[in-house]
């Protein structure tokens, strides 16, 4: 892999700056997300928002036809990306001990943490969404973004208190139980506070439903997020070049402490994404730039 060129470095001092200025609002982390930091070499690169990649997007950078762990985490890395929402075919579901410790071996040679994990199926095996919450919790991840059965609720209801694990819907596209706002509200009403919406952005706008409303309806319940962008309700595209209205998005995490991962999510051109995801990044920070505060 190419060394970092200095146009890339935004991924690093421009996006820190968007997350000082959430903090100057007066609008800092919780304490307890506080006590998640790591070691100082691995700190974020964003403070309030901390941007990530929904892993899915390196799903093409392939050994043997099956996604490649290494290669992704050595994608991520060279992107100036730090944060994770891991999608299970790059790290499976596992209690072994021996292979959590080769993850983590990946995670910290490369300095990715995994903050996120998803989408995972929660249904109504008792025994089997424990062995999910258990990895998760080995893996110190913060959330689980899930496509949970409807009869599943009141087992959740349970797991989340058990473990302080909150889980996220994840909205999926036109047709699917879970693709609009009101569906998914309705689902988690009288439920568990910790569970919530991962708001997958593009499908919301595939679903002819506004991100940022989604954003205001689910406000603290929200857990993960797949930002992503889509024009005219068909065409995914790189992020600014679809409607979705990016920085009242952000604002709108911003004014509810929006504290996991801002996952960047390109599903086109699996094969090498990497310009396309840059493209996103340089978005992102324009976006952002409206909540700076000099």
């Amino acid at each position: 892999m190419s060394s970092r060129n200095p146009d890339q470095e935004y991924s690093r001092r421009d996006l820190l700056r968007a997350g000082i200025a959430v903090a100057t609002l007066g609008l800092g982390r919780p304490a307890a997300a506080k006590a998640m930091e790591p070691r100082e070499a691995l700190k974020p690169v964003v403070d309030q928002f901390r941007v990530g990649l929904q892993s899915y997007s390196l799903r093409g950078f392939t050994s043997d036809g099956k996604p490649d762990l290494k290669k992704a985490l050595s994608v991520t890395r060279d992107l100036g990306i730090r944060f994770w929402e891991a999608y299970p075919a790059h790290i499976p579901v596992t209690l072994d001990r021996s292979a959590l410790r080769m993850v983590q071996d990946q995670l910290e040679a490369h300095q990715v943490r995994v903050i996120g994990f998803g989408v995972v199926h929660l249904g109504m095996d008792e025994a089997e969404n424990r062995r999910i919450f258990t990895f998760a919790r080995e893996l110190g991840i913060g959330y689980l973004s899930a496509d949970p059965d409807p009869g599943a609720f009141d087992l959740l209801d349970r797991l989340v208190e058990e473990y302080g694990l909150p889980v996220g819907i994840h909205n999926h596209g036109p047709g699917h139980r879970y693709d609009t706002i009101d569906r998914i509200a309705a689902a988690i009403r009288d439920h568990h506070p910790k569970i919530g919406c991962c708001i997958d952005t593009g499908h919301f706008l595939r679903s002819r439903e506004d991100p940022v409303r989604a954003a205001e309806v689910f406000g603290t319940r929200v857990y993960g997020v797949h930002l992503k962008d889509v024009k005219n309700a068909e065409t995914f595209t790189v992020l600014g070049q679809g409607d979705l209205r990016t920085t009242d998005f952000l604002k709108t995490l911003a004014a509810h402490r929006y504290d996991h991962c801002l996952a960047i999510e390109y599903e086109e051109n699996p094969e090498d994404p990497r310009a396309e995801i840059q493209e996103c990044l340089q978005e992102l920070k324009r976006a952002a730039a409206p909540l700076t505060v000099d």
